[in-house]
């Protein structure tokens, strides 16, 4: 009941913004886990759906933990995009926390300490409370102004009524405040927590049906509570390990939440967290939910990250780490060994590897076409013909960033529909990174620090040196 109140207000404040994957909705399966060709935004990888599907329904069963996947592609060939439809298969109970393995290298503490906070935002933990909550329909309220403002506070009198008793409760300020702020009047069905007084409005009673002077187009109806005024009712809250270690950690714990200002949270903290957490699922009052931790361009992790996730990977708290990277045979950063896609060896071993493949024109066209709708841009035939042929030789990211240029350009000359001479306009003004090397080979001696081709010995071969 009141993780209801919580769903609603999520609903309400999401903010709406058109991204780079905000089309994404899924990751496009059907109930055999079969990839369909096009569906929640997902077009083309059949094979990588397929398996990240997989993946998905042993995360749902709660099966694996401590598990591994490296995703690994072409740049634009839709890996982030597998891994936010990942996300948003899971649900909103389990916890998907992402970052960019630069990021560990930025913030104010220690590598290590960045990547158990971010193994600990990816564990969910769902604790089962039992509340007392009276739940009842309020026949009237009265509440008593002291004559004298200030002098004194309110007081007042709620009688509430199930189908089978009736009873009258004294207000206190507090409760009154609640009631006012809730804008609870006579006819509302509403449930109260004991514990901690929260007002929870669960619609209008049908007795009232017929006050139409009463109630908006948005008035719920709903039955007169049956049986006793107050109930036993099991509530679950979801909470994830690092939001428990953050409020353990500091004396305004909570606070540190919403400022994003943790810190370091001592390792003594953690022991004690895990021990209770243990104790509380021995008795069945909570449950860890394993989550994703996604990090993306795993290759700019060093070798102490990798050594720190090897050890990781192995506790019985660990969530399912999700990698992915578009490099190829490169140096471990850290080192001077070379590895495939700059991941050591060992680490390597671990992980189930996914492959993405570059897209064929024709998914290539209906990419265009998903993009072009989530954007609000209508196209000619020609024109999604000549951005797809773009998409094709130069590449898919350069197409997509062509879109709403295009129609901007089209907007400019007061046309309704984006034709291709606004294509060919903004393809002008915008090069891809073929045209722009090109360019930069015929002009380069115009450059600063530019690296003409070597000559054998002389100052070139010094110049480059202290260059690079």
């Amino acid at each position: 009941m009141a993780e209801l109140k919580l769903s609603e207000t999520r609903d309400l404040t999401r903010i709406e913004r058109i991204g780079a994957h905000s089309h994404i909705r899924g990751l496009g399966l059907d109930s055999a886990l079969e990839p369909r060709a096009v569906s929640e935004g997902m077009v083309g990888q059949a094979p990588a759906r397929k398996a990240a599907g997989v993946i998905l329904q042993m995360i749902k069963e709660g099966k694996i933990a401590g598990r591994a996947v490296l995703l690994a592609g072409q740049p634009g060939t839709g890996k982030t995009a597998i891994a936010m439809g990942m996300a948003k298969s899971l649900g909103q109970e389990t916890p998907f926390a992402m970052m960019a393995g630069s990021e560990l290298f930025s913030l104010e503490m220690s590598k290590t300490e960045a990547l158990m906070q971010a193994f600990r935002k990816a564990i969910g933990v769902r604790i089962k409370e039992e509340t007392e909550v009276i739940e009842a329909e309020v026949v009237e309220v009265q509440i008593d102004r002291p004559a004298v403002a200030g002098a004194a506070s309110k007081t007042g009198k709620m009688t509430l009524k199930t189908t089978d008793m009736e009873t009258v409760y004294d207000l206190g300020a507090k409760m009154i405040e609640a009631l006012g702020k809730q804008k609870v009047q006579s006819g509302d069905v509403i449930a109260i927590d004991k514990s901690s007084g929260k007002i929870t409005k669960l619609g209008r009673s049908f007795a009232r049906s017929r006050d139409y002077d009463a109630m908006g187009p948005q008035t719920k109806f709903v039955q007169c509570p049956e049986g006793e005024l107050q109930k036993r009712k099991e509530v679950v809250h979801c909470v994830t390990l690092h939001e428990i270690d953050v409020i353990n950690s500091r004396t305004q714990g909570f606070l540190a939440l919403f400022t994003g200002d943790t810190g370091e949270i001592r390792a003594e903290v953690r022991e004690q967290i895990d021990t209770k957490v243990a104790e509380w699922r021995e008795e069945g009052k909570a449950e860890i939910v394993p989550g994703v931790l996604f990090i993306d361009e795993v290759h700019m992790l060093d070798i102490e990250c990798f050594s720190f996730l090897n050890r990781a990977l192995e506790n019985d708290m660990a969530p399912i780490l999700v990698v992915a990277t578009n490099r190829g045979i490169t140096t471990i950063r850290g080192t001077n060994y070379k590895s495939p896609h700059g991941i050591p060896i060992d680490l390597l071993d671990r992980l189930l590897i996914i492959s993405t493949q570059p897209y064929t024109e024709d998914e290539i066209r209906k990419i265009l076409d998903i993009r072009s709708e989530e954007e609000d841009v209508e196209m000619s035939e020609d024109a999604k013909v000549l951005l797809t042929k773009i998409g094709v030789e130069a590449s898919l990211r350069y197409a997509i960033h062509l879109i709403t240029a295009a129609a901007l350009a089209c907007q400019k000359r007061k046309g309704r529909l984006v034709e291709m001479e606004d294509i060919s306009r903004v393809y002008q003004l915008f090069l891809d990174v073929k045209r722009s090397t090109q360019y930069l080979m015929e002009y380069q001696n115009q450059y600063m620090f530019n690296e003409v081709p070597t000559r054998e010995g002389g100052d070139d071969d010094e110049a480059t040196a202290m260059h690079s």
